[in-house]
């Protein structure tokens, strides 16, 4: 089915693939030469434009390096199938496994992706840092092999019907040097828009022979690069221009030339054409290596072909894309996956080589240092207008004033015949009005007028084969601009116009003007999704795609990457359909398939896609909290999926599950299960229950599927009464439906409750709750009763409770050891895991124990696994050790630690027999412990955490974030608060307190806004949105909501369209809203949710007492709503108008839950890599992680979250490795993707452009430097205000530039903030407060005030000896500087004294004034930022050699990739392979 598609994802894919153009070529040495080794940068140096040219794209690490990525984690074992099969692993396979830009969009995956990239602060630190440094010495010159390993999986790619859906947008050319200098190849989209990432990367991996390859094998077993079949160059010869050449690879396919010249700055205009070899007519989807004559210096002709309607339309949107290609609007209304950047607008475009900038940063003079006022340390104000400067490129130049299709559309009959395909409206910017005729033969002028059809070719007719062409002849200001326009659409960086994979809206946009444009009014009009008009078979039977994706074989690597990016590519175009018709469906667009029924029963289809609203329709949930279950069920669901699609079991299915929240609705949407429409749900449930446990019935097939997933789901097989009192065995919660669909397959539906109930949110008669809870005050009745814990409290419980059974089997062990006869008392003590006891036998365990704690525990490891291996050796003493450490830790299990939860537990109306009751009360207990670790460990964990700053939340998404990898519900966000407020560091969480308040605030804001909405028609819509702002954010006492005019209401109210509407009664009551009654509400939202009591009765009151910015507030509710407000200044506090009008509400966008599919392989490459790092061996972290971007890029296309961890990692590496440029690239394109795919002012972006500018600064780059920290400064004051321990950070970093460029007194504004700050947050002993002083004392020294800097470096002084002691280093060099200070004082006043004495004559001896070095600056800065650098001799190096071979083969003798610290040991044990000897020290720990 894909076929016909690929032509037609033109206009997406054009925009996108090889912008990278703009780079020169100078260094054309062959690729295949060795390159020689390197000191210490990761990468050779090549100049930054061969690196574009990407050398060859399909490097394949060979044997050895498969066998050696092997090593590297358990995990990777699957690789060693694929290397069977092959005899090579495709990692980075080109034609087949394409970055898929896609129509609908590729995929925005934000939510679990940030904690991926966890980076140690102090990456060098240390001898392992020190070992990294000497591998990256070892580079050996290797040979290189050629070879054609001719993959048999590159073909797939055409006959997989979903794969195929997005062939076309592949990323065309990914291959080797140069396509002429400005086409560097689009590899661009394979390894993040430079493919010389991961290629050069890649290449050096093989070449330095040790991705972790033994030194023993170094010697014999040379590394090896294999290469897939060589590129060669063609010469394309197209009309109008000269031939070019085009560099070109044997796997590639003839349409991914086609792509190439749809995008060239000299062809972009052609879309209607075929290629030409000696006359034959090439096969668009034949690959290269196929063609008959195809070579080196082959002459290609470009040939004109007839038009059909389609190709016209094809034509008309793209030259219309060309047209639009630097204009913003579609990112500011949120459509086909654009979104907003302004990067290049703080750079000016001089990052890296690619730049304008013809000098070096060194002439300090031109820089203009001051920031904005509102920027400067203390300043109130929060403009809003600087958050989307205006970039210059969007005052696009005007290429014409209009291009519609014409009124006189279809042609008539007899001009069908004479070739007429559709007619064309111009006007042009010299005002002229034209009419053209579309025919197969292209383009001409008519002589049809607005009012006149007259369709005979006007004189001249001006005949054209491309609509640009005929333009150029009739506007000369058209030619102009029009060539202007795509001279500057080539030259931006890839990343700015590349779609996301899925929508990001922006909270805030300019008034923009409303231009006429065709393809958009054709679009809204036409359902156009997913191009249904243009693929064979009209609409997509999307669950059909989904399904059929999920079956696709995963045995080994390249496998497996195929199947995920289909995955990956199909949900996000499903999520991209279901908004649209999510939104349909509130807007009253779609007709209900039940359209008799009361509005809020109605259920729709449109698109082979099922809408249901969350109202509880026919009393389903009215055990369960009616309206308001219903409305969270959905989301329990999704969660259902998510967590079922993760496990992915061969053989069981879920539906596509999207969740819409629309205007105050909320929309479920899902794929539709075959035939699941023609029978009543009675007849096609064939497991489970419909009636929440009535009747339930069961299915062996299921029951075995299922039980696949127990294991990781921690769900127990359990035995239900149904109505007829007989026993049913289940392996899921009772409202979990298995339904065979008519394709065959075993679909399971409704998870709401895949996961246990959470026991804190339901009380039930006649149950204690353990102590933990009473004294938080709960059980607590909810809204609900379908609360359930998080899976990852269910992980976290689970680990935790497998500690406990280590160290009380452990502990049993040793005492039967050191008794040698029984003794119970450890036993008893351990009955009840409670966790007071389970913490009493902690510390037991661990007071001076630990080295036989250690060998305890490998025994009890030892024993398990014999034990559950069940062959009898084992002696009844040590069974009974096991036994009795399972049964207090509540295992299901007596042989072996095994923790489930049975999820119908206190399920209102299901029943279970007498048997199991045992087993009932052992599940209720296990419940109810989860629910006290939640309280007594996890939240304290967190608070800890925060502490610690090991979680540093800078707004309310990255809060929630943090909550929920602890496994914590928002719904305990008061109890979250009231902890705070009750710990003794109070102040040092001041910002954790801040972010709980608004958070809580705007939560319960939304709940009532969602509420408020629904009774809302569309015509009021703006209005009461600004009144809600209105009453929820400006100080004006009695805001009046502005009805919508009279005019517009009809006066004879119709009996029947008063039902249409979905609110409840009048359609006015929201006007008479006022902010006092919001703000009660507010409060008692907030009490009744979250049960905490809010002391403020309006926003002025909020604002005060909790010190919170209005300006915050609003992007709060903003992004939680999806409203979009007009980008201008809010003046909050007038007490004479109100702050927002109806003009100031622009748009209100749906908020979109879906599932995120993960880069399973990818993923763990990228793991690895951390560890690697981690234990300081960074050549081989830098190499999987190039690894890692590759797979990455293969599974979600050029834009993803995860994608955007890879690179910011990979930057700080190439910086740590001295690769200063290639840090910076890395970097620049980390922040474009974090500000595409997460938001312009996401906390993300912000800490992307904090380490951009250190980069920058390494570059010589100041002021590009200073102003992306007065950027992210800025950001960083609009998301969360001034108070904050990451503006230290901030400050310090500006404060340092500032010095480095001698702004003495703008320095110490911004480094005595930081001071105060690091004092609040860290104590005032910290170290960190110690270097802020000296930083401090450094810039008073630079402006000779001797006295304030001694006073500054004595208090640093003062901490460093009392925290590290006398003999410290640091203590050293403080007490150094401090003697170089006095001298420096004493001096000055000598010569003042002088002065003073002989007045002008005096003898004055010059004073050593010391303006900063750079280098000197760069180093604090460093030190700021947590990076260490170590300086090496030439002996120590030899050392560290050797050192590293001893320390591989030792590592190597004991087979395992990482050893944890002894007591962190028995957590991972899990994970681990099963023979891990855990006595041996950590080899490879950093000890700073």
């Amino acid at each position: 089915m894909g076929n016909s598609l690929f032509a037609n994802c033109c206009r997406h894919v054009t925009d996108l693939i090889f912008q990278t153009r703009s780079f020169n070529s100078p260094d054309e040495r062959s690729p295949l030469l060795p390159k020689p080794p390197t000191s210490c940068t990761v990468c050779p140096e090549m100049p930054e434009a061969t690196q574009c040219a990407g050398p060859y794209p399909d490097i394949i690490p060979s044997e050895a390096v498969t066998g050696s990525l092997q090593k590297c984690t358990e995990y990777l074992q699957d690789l060693s199938e694929a290397k069977g099969e092959e005899g090579t692993v495709t990692v980075c396979d080109k034609s087949c496994l394409r970055p898929g830009v896609g129509a609908a969009g590729l995929l925005r995956q934000a939510e679990a992706s940030r904690a991926v990239a966890v980076l140690p602060a102090d990456l060098g630190e240390g001898p392992a840092g020190l070992v990294g440094h000497a591998q990256s010495l070892e580079a050996c010159q290797s040979c290189v092999k050629l070879e054609d390993s001719g993959l048999a999986h590159r073909s797939c790619c055409r006959e997989e019907h979903v794969a195929a859906a997005d062939g076309g947008d592949a990323a065309p050319g990914a291959h080797p040097a140069s396509r002429g200098h400005e086409h560097p190849s689009g590899v661009a989209l394979m390894n993040g828009s430079g493919p010389h990432e991961s290629l050069k990367g890649e290449k050096d991996a093989r070449q330095n022979g040790h991705e972790e390859a033994d030194p023993g094998e170094d010697g014999n077993d040379q590394e090896v690069i294999v290469i897939q079949d060589t590129g060669f160059t063609v010469k394309i010869c197209a009309p109008g221009i000269e031939p070019f050449s085009l560099q070109v690879s044997p796997q590639e396919m003839v349409q991914e030339i086609h792509q190439v010249l749809m995008d060239r700055e000299d062809t972009c205009h052609r879309t209607c054409f075929s290629l030409q070899l000696d006359g034959n007519v090439l096969d668009n989807f034949a690959e290269l290596k196929t063609i008959e004559g195809l070579q080196e210096g082959s002459l290609l002709k470009v040939v004109e072909e007839p038009y059909t309607v389609r190709e016209a339309r094809i034509h008309v949107r793209h030259i219309r894309d060309l047209l639009k290609s630097l204009d913003p609007s579609d990112a500011f209304n949120g459509v086909d996956c654009n979104s907003l950047s302004f990067l290049s607008v703080f750079t000016e475009g001089d990052l890296g080589d690619s730049g304008k900038r013809k000098k070096k940063g060194t002439e300090m003079e031109q820089i203009d240092c001051t920031p904005p006022e509102h920027i400067l340390p203390g300043s109130k104000e929060r403009p809003l207008c600087a958050l989307q400067p205006q970039n210059r490129d969007w005052k696009p130049l005007q290429c014409l004033k209009v291009l519609t299709m014409s009124g006189w559309n279809p042609p008539p009959g007899n001009r069908k015949m004479h070739g007429d395909l559709m007619y064309l409206y111009v006007i042009t910017v010299e005002d002229r009005h034209v009419s053209i005729t579309a025919s197969t033969r292209g383009f001409y002028l008519n002589q049809s007028t607005a009012y006149n059809f007259n369709p005979k070719p006007a004189n001249p007719s001006f005949l054209s084969h491309s609509l640009v062409e005929l333009l150029n002849q009739i506007s000369p200001t058209f030619k102009k601009n029009f060539a202007a326009l795509q001279k500057k659409r080539v030259q931006r960086h890839p990343f700015e116009r590349i779609a996301t994979p899925f929508q990001v809206y922006s909270w805030t946009a300019p008034q923009a003007e409303h231009a006429m444009d065709c393809v958009r009014a054709e679009d809204a009009y036409t359902s156009r999704l997913g191009y249904e008009e243009h693929i064979p078979g009209q609409t997509r039977d999307w669950n059909e795609e989904l399904q059929t994706t999920r079956e696709l074989p995963r045995k080994n690597l390249p496998e497996r990457l195929l199947r995920e990016r289909a995955i990956f590519k199909v949900h996000s175009d499903f999520t991209a359909a279901a908004t649209r018709g999510a939104m349909a469906v509130i807007d009253g667009n779609v007709m209900a398939i039940n359209p008799s029924e009361e509005t809020k029963m109605q259920m729709f289809i449109w698109n082979n896609i099922f809408f249901s609203l969350g109202f509880d329709v026919r009393d389903h949930y009215k055990d369960f909290g009616g309206d308001v279950a219903a409305y969270v069920a959905p989301t329990n669901d999704l969660n259902g999926v998510r967590t079922y699609n993760a496990v992915d079991v061969e053989g069981l299915y879920t539906l596509g599950t999207v969740v819409v929240d629309y205007r105050g609705y909320r929309v479920t949407a899902q794929s539709i299960i075959p035939g699941i429409l023609e029978r009543e749900q009675e007849q096609s449930v064939i497991y489970g229950s419909i009636d929440f446990g009535k009747t339930v019935v069961s299915h062996p097939k299921y029951l075995e599927l299922l039980e696949k997933t127990s294991r990781p789901l921690k769900i127990q097989k359990h035995k239900v009464l149904n109505d007829k009192n007989e026993e049913v065995e289940l392996c899921s919660s009772v409202e979990c439906k298995g339904i065979i669909g008519n394709d065959g397959r075993h679909y399971i539906l409704d998870l709401l409750r895949t996961f246990p109930p959470d026991l804190n949110f339901l009380p039930v008669e006649g149950e204690e709750m353990p102590e933990e809870c009473k004294k938080m005050g709960f059980p607590k009745q909810h809204r609900h009763k379908l609360c359930c814990l998080r899976q990852e409290l269910v992980d976290a419980f689970v680990e935790h409770r497998y500690l406990l059974f280590m160290k009380l089997a452990a502990l049993q062990l040793m005492q039967q050891k050191a008794n040698k006869q029984e003794s119970s008392g450890a036993l008893e003590n351990g009955a009840s895991p409670e966790n007071g006891t389970a913490d009493s036998e902690k510390s037991e365990s661990e007071d001076g124990k630990i080295d036989d704690n250690v060998t305890g525990l490998d025994q009890v490891k030892e024993l398990a696994e014999t034990i559950a291996s069940d062959d009898g050796t084992v002696d009844p003493k040590s069974r009974e050790v096991i036994r009795n450490a399972c049964k207090a830790v509540g295992s299901i299990s007596d042989t072996s630690f095994d923790i489930r939860f049975n999820p119908d537990i206190f399920s209102p109306g299901v029943r279970f027999p007498e048997s199991s009751k045992e087993e009932v009360q052992d599940q209720k207990q296990l419940l109810k412990d989860a629910a006290a670790f939640l309280l007594s460990c996890q939240i304290p964990g967190l608070v800890k955490d925060c502490l610690d700053h090991t979680v540093l939340p800078m707004d309310g998404a990255t809060l929630a974030e943090a909550m929920h990898q602890r496994g914590i519900n928002m719904r305990y966000l008061g109890k979250v608060i009231n902890f705070i407020t009750k710990t003794p560091g109070r102040a040092q969480l001041d910002h954790i307190f801040k972010i709980g308040i608004s958070e809580l605030i705007t939560r319960s804001a939304k709940h009532i806004f969602k509420t408020y909405l629904q009774g809302v028609e569309l015509s009021g819509l703006s209005a009461a949105i600004s009144h809600f702002l209105n009453c929820f954010l400006s100080s004006f006492p009695n805001p009046i909501a502005h009805l919508p005019a009279d005019e517009l209401v009809s006066k004879k109210k119709n009996k029947k369209r008063k039902n249409r509407n979905l609110g409840n009664a009048d359609n006015t009551a929201w006007a008479s809203m006022t902010p006092q009654e919001l703000w009660k509400n507010i409060c008692s939202e907030a009490k009744n949710y979250f049960d905490f009591s809010l002391e403020c009765e309006n926003a002025d009151q909020a604002a005060e007492v909790y010190n919170l910015q209005k300006i915050t507030l609003l992007r709060e509710i903003s992004l939680k709503t999806g409203v979009q407000i007009l980008l201008k200044e809010y003046n909050f506090d007038n007490r004479h108008k109100p702050t927002f009008t109806e003009e100031d509400i622009l748009n209100i966008f749906p908020v979109v839950k879906h599932v995120n599919p993960k880069a399973s392989d990818a993923f763990h490459f990228f793991q690895s890599g951390q560890a690697k790092v981690q234990q300081g061996f960074l050549k081989e972290g830098c190499e999987l992680i190039n690894e890692a971007l590759n797979l990455f890029n293969n599974v979600y296309g050029a834009m993803h979250v995860e994608i955007c961890a890879c690179l910011r990692l990979l930057a700080r590496l190439n910086y740590i490795m001295g690769d200063y440029s290639e840090a910076l690239s890395n970097q620049q394109k980390a922040v474009l993707m974090s500000e595409r795919v997460l938001g312009i002012e996401h906390p993300n972006t912000i800490q992307e452009y904090m380490h951009l500018a250190l980069y920058c600064f390494a570059n010589s780059q100041l002021s590009t430097a200073l102003n992306l920290l007065y950027r992210a400064r800025y950001l960083m004051l609009l998301v969360f205000g001034e108070d904050h321990p990451e503006m230290a950070l901030l400050d310090n970093n500006i404060g340092l530039v500032l010095h480095g460029v001698m702004e003495y007194d703008l320095s110490l504004r911004f480094l005595e903030n930081a001071l105060a700050i690091s004092s609040k947050y860290h104590g005032s002993k910290s170290l960190k407060v110690a270097l802020s002083h000296h930083l401090v004392a450094r810039v008073y020294e630079s402006k000779a005030e001797f006295r304030s800097a001694l006073q500054h470096e004595k208090e640093g002084y003062t901490i460093y000896k009392n925290q590290l002691g006398e003999h410290h280093e640091k203590t050293k060099e403080s007490s150094e500087y401090l003697k170089y200070l006095t001298q420096q004082a004493v001096a000055l006043q000598r010569t003042m004294n002088e002065i003073y004495k002989n007045g002008s004559n005096a003898n004055i001896m010059p004073l050593k004034f010391t303006a900063p070095s750079m280098a000197s600056v760069l180093e604090q800065l460093n030190i700021i930022n947590g990076i260490l650098f170590i300086p090496l001799s030439q002996k120590d190096l030899e050392n560290l050699k050797a050192e590293v071979q001893r320390r591989q083969q030792l590592q190597e003798s004991i087979k395992s990739g990482e050893q944890l610290e002894p007591e962190d040991k028995a957590v991972e044990e899990k994970e681990a392979e099963p023979s891990m000897p855990s006595a041996e020290i950590p080899l490879t720990q950093s000890s700073a």
